[in-house]
């Protein structure tokens, strides 16, 4: 019996070492900035006591923001926003954090004489164009004293005028929503990129940034949805970060069925040998597949070309080993060698090639006898199954199709495993369409090693 050899690497060490999991799986949408929107807004026609009180506040503002001490506060918050992005470990990325928000703080007390005019000029403000004008104001104010609850005041103002024309509305309510994430309002910002998507913001701005706002509030499940939303309605044009960070949310939470959606859409859209890598290694790390499931599985990372470490050839070779393929083993075995990942003088790779080769002529011999008792009429089907298991494994997949489906005739047979099986070997003869048609069959808990032979047989189909 080949003695198992033990990893401790995970499919979260693949992802890590993609650059997929936590911490770089953010999605790489664009946040909007805050800015000042007086170049937007409409035509309005403020009191006639609301304008002198206005006008001082803005000219005060103004100059407040070419001030030496305001522009050198300024700047040093600046700096330590670039240290922040720079920041790779998390005690650095703290420090860097503690700098920033100490920086931006002392922004503020610098404007107390800005700040006072503009509340005044909120005080002043009596009809909804005095409101529109004072929260543009307020809105600067937080800006250049870098006052995210003062520039959400700002925006919040302006959107409850009403003065906000259809085109502009979304872009006001993304930038509230983003004001709100900064601020770790999760709840408030779901409101705002909900809204902005009702307004008519594309997915790629509101939808994904409300499932960064579910996720990012321990709410996986409800975030993974409104990804999948966003990656449905995006289609094909569906950046391939967004797939890579649902696999690694839905990883890092345990949802196998959500890592399996999010994996199929990342081969179909984005059939790289990478990213079958990922695909296979969290479905079955999430699953814990064995015996035929486990080998459906890396028979898949064979076709795609996709193993990337020793791990993936080991535990390949010992599932067929267990089931008695040594044909196949010792394939894979010269495969791994060849690709650099096993070595010929690991005493787990001779022990097992040993092992193959002394039973790889007996277990040949006997496929005529194998093939002559599946076809007897009193077989049943589990003989069958373990005659087309065997043909498959020797490349046989013609003679393992037809073993395959005299299988599911007969009672007793494990529908679905054969399935899955009749579908690799379909595929295995370039029989895209049936191999799909067998696959979709697959229902039960073997279903996201279906999908995923499925997403390989319609790319395939499509050429890729």
């Amino acid at each position: 019996m080949l003695r198992a050899k033990f990893f401790a690497r995970t499919a979260l060490g693949v992802a890590l070492a993609m650059g997929v999991a936590a911490g770089t799986a953010s999605p790489v949408w664009a946040k909007d900035k805050p800015k000042d929107a007086s170049k937007e807004a409409p035509k309005l026609s403020p009191s006639k006591a609301f304008i002198p009180v206005y006008v001082a506040a803005k000219s005060a503002l103004e100059a407040a923001g070419k001030r030496p001490d305001v522009m050198a506060a300024r700047q040093a918050a600046a700096d330590a926003q670039t240290a922040l992005k720079a920041a790779q470990s998390k005690s650095a990325k703290a420090a860097a954090q503690a700098r920033y928000d100490a920086a931006a703080k002392a922004v503020g007390p610098l404007l107390l004489a800005e700040k006072a005019a503009v509340d005044k000029t909120v005080a002043t403000a009596t009809n909804v164009d005095d409101k529109f004008l004072a929260g543009q104001l307020l809105l600067s104010l937080g800006t250049t004293a870098l006052d995210l609850s003062l520039q959400r005041q700002g925006v919040q103002m302006q959107l409850d005028t009403g003065k906000i024309g259809a085109a502009d509305k979304p872009k006001y309510l993304m930038v509230l929503g983003n004001l709100a994430m900064e601020m770790k309002d999760y709840a408030a910002a779901r409101t705002s990129f909900k809204a902005a998507s009702d307004a008519g913001a594309g997915p790629g701005e509101a939808l994904i940034n409300l499932a960064d706002a579910y996720i990012k509030d321990n709410q996986t499940p409800a975030g993974l949805k409104v990804l999948q939303d966003a990656v449905v309605k995006t289609g094909a044009a569906a950046p391939e970060g967004w797939m890579r960070y649902g696999i690694a949310t839905a990883y890092r939470a345990k949802l196998p069925g959500d890592a399996a959606i999010f994996g199929n859409e990342l081969v179909s859209f984005y059939p790289t040998k990478e990213n079958w890598a990922l695909a296979i290694a969290v479905v079955r790390d999430l699953n814990g597949f064995q015996g035929h499931d486990q080998i459906a599985l890396l028979r898949l990372m064979q076709r795609t070309g996709s193993f990337s470490e020793e791990r993936d050839y080991v535990e390949y070779i010992q599932a067929l080993s267990k089931r008695g393929l040594p044909g196949e083993a010792l394939k894979i075995i010269d495969q791994g060698v060849a690709a650099g990942l096993i070595k010929t003088n690991d005493q787990f790779v001779m022990d097992a090639r040993k092992e193959a080769t002394t039973r790889v002529a007996s277990d040949r011999n006997s496929l005529p006898g194998q093939e002559r008792e599946a076809r007897a009429s009193a077989a049943t089907a589990a003989t069958i199954t373990a005659a087309a298991d065997t043909f498959l494994s020797y490349d046989q997949p013609a003679k393992a199709e037809e073993l395959y489906k005299l299988a599911l005739a007969k009672p007793g047979v494990e529908t679905a495993r054969v399935n899955l099986q009749l579908g690799i070997a379909q595929s295995d003869q370039g029989k895209y369409a049936d191999a799909q048609a067998s696959l979709a069959k697959v229902t039960d808990a073997r279903a996201p090693i279906a999908q995923l032979w499925s997403s390989y047989a319609k790319a395939k189909a499509a050429g890729k």
